[in-house]
C-alpha cells in the first residue's frame, strides 16, 4: 500500500498543493503554524474519513472558503485507486474513482493509516474519553465497518438523551433503546478483540523499549459488560443496564451506561499507568502501543500501514527518539514526517526518502544535499 500522489484545495492554510511522497519515506519541514501538521491532518481525513485534530468538519475549509478537497491516488494490492474528500457545509463527501461512495468499506478497501502526534502523549494521564478516543482510532483500523457502527450507536444515544431531556415517556424511551444495545455491544466486542490482539504485542514491545524494566498491559474496564466477546451475552448485559438505569438516566437528562462511559487503561506491573506513570514510562507506553498496532496491522492485512509521525521527535526524550528512529529505519512501509529541523532527520529512515519545505501553506520539494543551510522561502537561516 503507497500513497503516489496529493492534492489539496482550500484546507485548512493551504490554498492549493499537489505533492508526490518518496516511496519508503517523507519529510516535511518548516516553522510551525505553516502548514506541517495540516498536511497530515488532510491526509488522515483521506484515509479515515474523520479529521485527526478537528472536533467538527466545518473547520477545515480555508478561511473564507466556503468548502475544501482533498485528493489521493493510492496503490493497493497493485491496483492503483483515487479517493477524495469534499467538506462543505459542516457535512463532508467521499468519493472513489470519481463517484460519490454509498459503501465506506468499499471506499477504505485495504487503505489504513496509524498516526502519532504530541497531543498522543497526553493519553495515559488524560480523561478517559481520550484513551476511548485512542482506542476506537485503532478499532477502526483493524474494522473499518466500526467507523458505521459507531456513527449508529452515536445517533441512538444522542436519540436517547433528547428523549431524557423532554422527559418522554418510558415507552418511546424503550423503542430507542434496540439500536442502542444492537450498536453498542458490537461496538465493546469490536474493542475488547482488538485488544486482545494487541495485548502481547503490547507487553513484548514495552519490555523491549524499556529493557525489560516496564511490565505493561492493557484493561478495558465496562460497567455494564461481562467478560468475554460473546455479543449476545453484552447485548443482554447493555439492555438490563438501561433498564435498571432508567430513573438515575431521567434525573441527569442524559445516558449513564454503555461503551461511551467505558474506559481503557494502561496498566504497569498491575497499577494505572495514569496514577503511577512518569513522564518518560508515559512516552514509552505510547510508543509501545504503536508499534503493536503496526505489527498487529500487517499481521492481518497483510501490509504495513502508511505512517504520520507529526512532530514526535522533538517531544521524545532523547532515548526514545533513538529507539523510534531505529524502529524507522526497518520500517518497510510508507512513512510522512514532519519536524522544525529536517538535519536529525536526513539518515534515518533509509532508503528512498523526498523532502519538502513549507512556507504559509505553500510546499516545494528541497534536495537533501542543500538542507544543511537551506531555509524555506521567506525565511532567514538563524
Amino acid at each position: 500500500m503507497r500513497l503516489l500522489r496529493l492534492r489539496l484545495r482550500d484546507f485548512r492554510n493551504i490554498a492549493q498543493a499537489e505533492i508526490e511522497p518518496g516511496p519508503r519515506a517523507t519529510v516535511v519541514f518548516g516553522p510551525n503554524g505553516h502548514g506541517k501538521t495540516n498536511l497530515l491532518e488532510a491526509i488522515y481525513l483521506l484515509a479515515t474519513l474523520r479529521p485527526l485534530r478537528a472536533s467538527r468538519f466545518a473547520e477545515l475549509p480555508r478561511f473564507g472558503e466556503a468548502n475544501c478537497e482533498v485528493e489521493g491516488d493510492w496503490e493497493v494490492a497493485g491496483i492503483e485507486r483515487r479517493i477524495a474528500v469534499r467538506v462543505e457545509g459542516g457535512t463532508r463527501q467521499a468519493f472513489l474513482d470519481g463517484k460519490r461512495v454509498q459503501d465506506l468499506e468499499a471506499y477504505f478497501g485495504g487503505i489504513s493509516v496509524v498516526s502519532f502526534t504530541p497531543d498522543d502523549l497526553l493519553v495515559v494521564k488524560g480523561e478517559p474519553e481520550l484513551r476511548r478516543r485512542h482506542l476506537d482510532r485503532a478499532v477502526f483500523n483493524r474494522f473499518p465497518a466500526f467507523l458505521a457502527e459507531s456513527r449508529a450507536y452515536g445517533r441512538a444515544l444522542r436519540a436517547r438523551n433528547r428523549l431524557l431531556r423532554e422527559e418522554a415517556p418510558t415507552e418511546l424511551l424503550e423503542a430507542f433503546d434496540g439500536p442502542l444495545v444492537e450498536a453498542g455491544a458490537r461496538i465493546v466486542v469490536r474493542r475488547r478483540r482488538l485488544l486482545e490482539e494487541l495485548e502481547p504485542r503490547f507487553r513484548q514491545v514495552l519490555s523491549s523499549l524499556t529493557r525489560g524494566q516496564l511490565q505493561g498491559s492493557l484493561r478495558y474496564r465496562s460497567s455494564f459488560a461481562p467478560p468475554g466477546q460473546d455479543e449476545g451475552a453484552v447485548r443482554d448485559a447493555l439492555a438490563k443496564a438501561l433498564r435498571d438505569g432508567l430513573a438515575r438516566d431521567r434525573g441527569r437528562k442524559h445516558t449513564g451506561v454503555g461503551p461511551h462511559a467505558d474506559r481503557l487503561d494502561f496498566e504497569l506491573s498491575g497499577r494505572t499507568a495514569r496514577t503511577f506513570a512518569s513522564q518518560g514510562q508515559q512516552r514509552a507506553i505510547i510508543l509501545a502501543w504503536k508499534i503493536a498496532e503496526i505489527e498487529n496491522l500487517e499481521d492481518h492485512l497483510g501490509h504495513q500501514p502508511l505512517l504520520l509521525l507529526d512532530d514526535v521527535s522533538s517531544e521524545l526524550d532523547p532515548e526514545r527518539n533513538r529507539q523510534l528512529l531505529a524502529y524507522l529505519d526497518a520500517f518497510h512501509g510508507q512513512v510522512i514526517l514532519t519536524t522544525t529541523d529536517p538535519s536529525h532527520l536526513l539518515q534515518a529512515p533509509s532508503g528512498q526518502t523526498r523532502y519538502f519545505s513549507v512556507w504559509e501553506g505553500s510546499f516545494a520539494q528541497v534536495d537533501p544535499d542543500g538542507l544543511s543551510g537551506a531555509a524555506p522561502k521567506g525565511q532567514n537561516p538563524e
